[in-house]
């Protein structure tokens, strides 16, 4: 799937009354500005270059040209001394969170072989105080960072804030699915849509499994055969496996492709209870494959109607950290590990090693069979992620970082994986359990809560690591 980039406002600027006074200060800086355009332009967004301002009159064209641009994040490159009343028109107008940045030329001045003008090129952090006093006494929040052009410390730190700008444009601009009923009992799961959209910006479409239904009574039979053959590439199947199940589960993968695209879903939850075999119930037994294969692609799948942690593995996707759907499986005490998992989907992305199809003849808790996906995810740094909701209804991003290990797994058709959380995996447990996070969340490769942490400040909501 190819997702909306992230758009990144740009504008670089500096004090008009330095350039009369010292006639290559402007071109140095500009030629700083090109850099910094591109080393954003490479980090896969649209960057809007609304170009170098010098006093307060072209920051306001400038602003504007922003404002119109309706960006994720505006990036103020101080490259020398600049009033503040040339930057606070900038985030008043453009109304989206501000990141100021201060890239001297190198890591120190050649003090011997500088005079002023070259020392003013050196000089973007002079205004930062500045800015961050007015923009404190405005009620604009703000976030900085303060390095040398090449100093990949300093874009690291940058990219941190574009890749939460990421997650920020994925709720803001994304329509999630909500298809079924909630899993009855389940009131952790329970959501109010009109938060969603009024504390992310998101659209919730409100799906019925009739929608599903009739998408899948059109699926050919080739179209089905494709689909299996598409399986039996990505998966190894075990001799579990039903080829009447697998064809149906291919059937069903193939409508729910269609079901995405004709209501153009960045991310979905579902689940329909059933009843004695018929036809919903089928469906809702045969979602696992595609469920799996979408969130692969991009559109990420949650069971159990649970939109919260469908959000998380959208803000986790985008972010390039996977996420797949997870739950509490057991505690390991001899191991000192906490296994966790789900019966599906699955991130197919970040598997360890090559994904299990099995058959089950039944879905624990659920009506129907079918196959289900097994697998464990990559070894290494791994980072939990839950949407927690609070007394008062406000959402909070929730995570805390661990290893995934390797060791015994479960072969009974779940993702399971072994965390490593290095400490008592029954204190883990209680202080996770307390945030206020739900009972399911994304699991995401890499070490990852300093970037949700952004991701939170520029959503506007708490943030909760353990």
């Amino acid at each position: 799937m190819r997702p909306r980039k992230t758009r990144l406002g740009l504008v670089s600027g500096g004090l008009g009354a330095y350039w009369p006074q010292f006639p290559g200060l402007r071109g140095v800086l500009e030629e700083s500005a090109r850099y910094v355009t591109g080393r954003f332009e490479e980090q896969d967004c649209q960057v809007v270059d609304a170009g170098f301002v010098s006093d307060p009159q072209e920051s306001a064209v400038a602003a504007e040209t922003l404002r119109q641009a309706d960006c994720d994040l505006v990036v103020i490159f101080l490259t020398t001394y600049l009033t503040s009343s040339m930057v606070l028109p900038i985030a008043q107008r453009t109304n989206v969170p501000v990141l100021l940045i201060d890239l001297q030329p190198t890591e120190a001045m050649d003090h011997a072989n500088t005079d002023t003008g070259t020392w003013l090129a050196y000089c973007g952090q002079c205004p930062l105080p500045e800015v961050a006093n007015v923009f404190r006494r405005s009620g604009i929040d703000f976030r900085s960072v303060s390095g040398y052009l090449h100093d990949e410390n300093a874009w690291r730190r940058i990219g941190a804030w574009v890749s939460a700008a990421s997650a920020r444009a994925a709720l803001r601009h994304g329509r999630l699915g909500l298809m079924g009923h909630l899993y009855p009992g389940m009131l952790d799961i329970s959501t109010d849509m009109t938060l969603l959209s009024s504390q992310f910006g998101a659209h919730v479409e409100v799906l019925e499994f009739d929608d599903l239904r009739v998408r899948v009574d059109a699926v050919t039979d080739r179209e089905t055969a494709d689909r299996v053959a598409l399986a039996k590439e990505i998966f190894a199947l075990d001799g579990s496996v039903d080829p009447d199940d697998l064809a149906w589960g291919a059937r069903v993968s193939v409508g729910l492709d269609r079901l995405v695209a004709d209501f153009a879903l960045d991310a979905m939850a579902y689940y329909h209870r059933g009843l004695d075999g018929e036809l919903h119930e089928q469906l809702g037994a045969g979602m696992i494959l595609g469920a799996s294969l979408l969130t692969a692609r991009g559109i990420p799948l949650a069971g159990e109607y649970d939109i919260r942690t469908a959000v998380a593995m959208l803000v986790s996707d985008r972010m390039g950290a996977g996420g797949s759907f997870t739950e509490l499986q057991a505690l390991n005490f001899r191991d000192g590990v906490v296994e966790m998992g789900h019966d599906g989907p699955a991130h197919l992305q970040i598997s360890s090693a090559e994904p299990l199809l099995r058959g089950l003849g039944v879905y624990h808790g659920k009506r129907g069979y079918g196959v289900s996906v097994e697998f464990d995810v990559t070894h290494g740094p791994v980072t939990t992620f839950a949407v927690g909701q609070n007394r008062d209804g406000s959402y909070s991003f929730i995570a805390s970082e661990g290893e995934v290990v390797p060791g015994p797994l479960l072969a009974i058709g779940n993702t399971t994986s072994r965390v490593d959380f290095g400490r008592d995996p029954g204190e883990w447990t209680d202080e996770w359990s307390a945030t206020g996070t739900g009972h399911h969340w994304a699991l995401c490769v890499g070490h990852r809560a300093g970037a949700i942490k952004a991701a939170a400040e520029l959503l506007g909501i708490e943030f909760i690591r353990v």
